[in-house]
């Protein structure tokens, strides 16, 4: 990967009003900028839908094959619930003024099978740093069979990603429980992360260790108290995985791959010839912005704009800050990319796929 920089000089001005606003709003309202009790509640909630339907999945009282699959894909959207509305603000810090409290809820993220110090690099350092910027941005260098970039090599089978991508979709979250983490924690330390002595190593142990347990409780112990033949339960297992996969990539995928989101190269000296900020309202969209059951449910990532610019800032209160950024890029000039509903997202999602297939 190039050393990509980002020009510091323009629209230096609107970085600065915006963060000047931001702050305001705050002192104003006398905020602060992490979770509240809407959180702690919402944390409360996710853990439950995520632990109880595996707790009564291994009391040994299930029985009936309709009961196994429904209490796995309630623990699936329990599990992306976690994943949206608990670990991602506690992995940017965002979750408490505490950092013992955002590392231990931070944790959660190993607890339905992955691992939050390699998310810590792909989401918070890569995706956030270099968006929608090819062999830069972890999230959009995806296997050669897909392509989230124009500036991604195409083959003839990107034809039909618009089809097929759902199916990987769904099988993303299985990719982050046996082999994606072992395999990016190797290319991060490649990359100069993990390079302390031993770290690599004590990485990898760590890793294996949060797995064991996670199929512990999640697949091992329902295969021992579950009177129903294993591969019911191990498909039950998957679908439950596959519904968690296919929620949070719909969630991500239609805030950035997008046919109004930009996908910026870097010049020969890795420079982007935009202000960091600009950029990431470049290559970045809202949805549902007046859904607040969905904005709760997917821990307020509809507002991904605001979640990019203020990614120190709790989620709860994305939906007061959109207004102050809407109404500060408008003033500079700037687009500020959003769609009315979920639905209309996803429809340009498939837009873009199709077009990326073709051109």
């Amino acid at each position: 990967m190039k050393n990509i920089k980002f020009d510091k000089s323009g629209s230096a001005e609107f970085s600065k009003t915006l963060h000047a606003r931001v702050n305001e709003y705050f002192k104003k309202t006398k905020k602060n900028r992490y979770g509240n009790s809407n959180m702690v509640l919402k944390t409360i909630v996710m853990l439950s839908v995520f632990f109880i339907p595996l707790a009564f999945i291994s009391s040994g009282l299930v029985t009936s094959t309709w009961l196994l699959f429904v209490l796995y894909i309630s623990s699936g959207l329990g599990m992306a619930g976690v994943g949206m509305g608990v670990m991602h603000d506690a992995i940017h810090g965002s979750y408490s003024k505490n950092p013992t409290v955002n590392k231990y809820l931070g944790y959660s993220m190993n607890l339905i099978g992955a691992n939050a110090s390699v998310w810590r690099i792909q989401h918070n350092v890569l995706h956030h740093t270099y968006t929608n910027i090819d062999h830069g941005d972890d999230d959009i260098n995806a296997p050669f069979f897909l392509r989230f970039s124009p500036n991604a090599k195409r083959y003839w089978i990107h034809r039909f990603q618009y089809l097929y991508v759902w199916f990987f979709y769904g099988l993303s979250t299985i990719s982050w429980i046996t082999s994606k983490d072992f395999v990016r924690v190797t290319r991060y330390h490649n990359m100069g992360f993990f390079n302390k002595a031993g770290e690599y190593k004590k990485e990898l142990l760590k890793i294996s260790s949060w797995k064991i347990l996670y199929y512990s409780y999640a697949l091992v112990l329902p295969l021992i108290m579950v009177p129903l033949p294993a591969w019911i339960i191990i498909l039950a297992f998957l679908n439950m995985h596959f519904v968690t996969g296919i929620c949070i990539s719909l969630v991500f995928q239609t805030a950035h791959i997008m046919s109004e989101t930009t996908f910026p190269e870097p010049d020969e000296k890795g420079l982007i010839t935009n202000q960091w900020a600009a950029h990431q309202l470049a290559t970045t969209s809202n949805y549902a912005p007046k859904s607040r059951i969905f904005s709760w449910l997917i821990g307020g990532l509809n507002f991904q704009v605001e979640h990019h610019l203020f990614p120190n800032i709790c989620h709860v209160h994305y939906r007061k800050l959109s207004k102050i950024v809407a109404e500060t890029a408008k003033e500079f000039e700037i687009p500020y990319l959003v769609k009315t509903t979920f639905l209309k997202a996803l429809g340009d999602h498939v837009k873009m796929l199709r077009q990326l297939g073709r051109a």
